[in-house]
């Protein structure tokens, strides 16, 4: 069954949008009496009963409704977004998917982007958290300096490096059952000061592996990562 996301309806509201109406209505063709699959993503799934499937205000009765826990660990990613910005969307799309908590942007001294469509990207997060049938939406940041991702506070804070020389890995370095922050940086990696910055901020340097990975998939390995740690 499809999952519908009306953020709304945990403040009484229960009826969709003009877009989700006519989705309901003309695309799917759901009827009065049929049942909805609701997410507010904010931790509740709803069962609902169609009682006008209007395609510009399709009303809703609810009579059902289950909360979801939120997990022992929470995983933050800050990501400088790369030139490409298929390749950012394709990545928040996937994460939500994994099960990422928080996702910031920021732009350091080798960013080749310095501005994202945050209100395209919350589309496909909401996309994404439907297609997986997920009842928490994760927080997504607008874009931030690099010295403002390393004040985030975050019980275990690692930056990812691409060193031949640091050997620590995050799958060993990561405790279960924490919240974690974890900074992954542009095509030109972090600058030699961005580094100490970080370190000096209490940021721990460590691997994703012998492979060097382009940004997004580097941020897709540290959020799987540390989803392996806490099963």
């Amino acid at each position: 069954m499809s999952l519908f996301y009306l953020p709304a309806i945990r403040d009484g509201i229960h009826y969709f949008n003009d877009e989700e109406s006519k989705h309901i209505a003309r695309v799917l063709r759901m009827k009065m009496g049929d049942t909805l699959s609701i997410t507010d993503g904010l931790g509740t799934f709803y069962q609902a009963k169609i009682t006008n499937p209007d395609p510009r205000k399709c009303t809703i009765e609810v009579f059902e409704k289950r909360e979801v826990r939120k997990k022992e660990h929470t995983i933050h990613i800050a990501i400088a977004p790369p030139k490409n910005s298929d390749r950012i969307e394709w990545f928040v799309e996937k994460a939500v998917e994994i099960g990422i908590d928080e996702v910031s942007f920021f732009y350091s001294q080798n960013s080749e982007r310095k501005n994202i469509n945050l209100e395209r990207i919350e589309k496909i997060a909401v996309s994404a958290l439907k297609q997986s049938q997920q009842a928490w939406l994760p927080k997504l940041n607008s874009l931030r300096t690099f010295k403002e991702v390393t004040s985030a506070m975050a019980e275990q804070r690692f930056i990812a490096y691409v060193d031949s020389a640091n050997t620590a890995q995050l799958k060993s370095r990561a405790l279960p059952k924490k919240g974690y922050l974890i900074l992954i940086g542009p095509e030109g990696d972090f600058s030699k000061e961005e580094l100490t910055m970080a370190i000096e901020c209490g940021f721990e340097k460590v691997s994703l592996g012998a492979n060097r990975l382009r940004t997004e998939t580097a941020g897709l390995v540290a959020c799987q990562t540390l989803q392996f740690v806490n099963t």
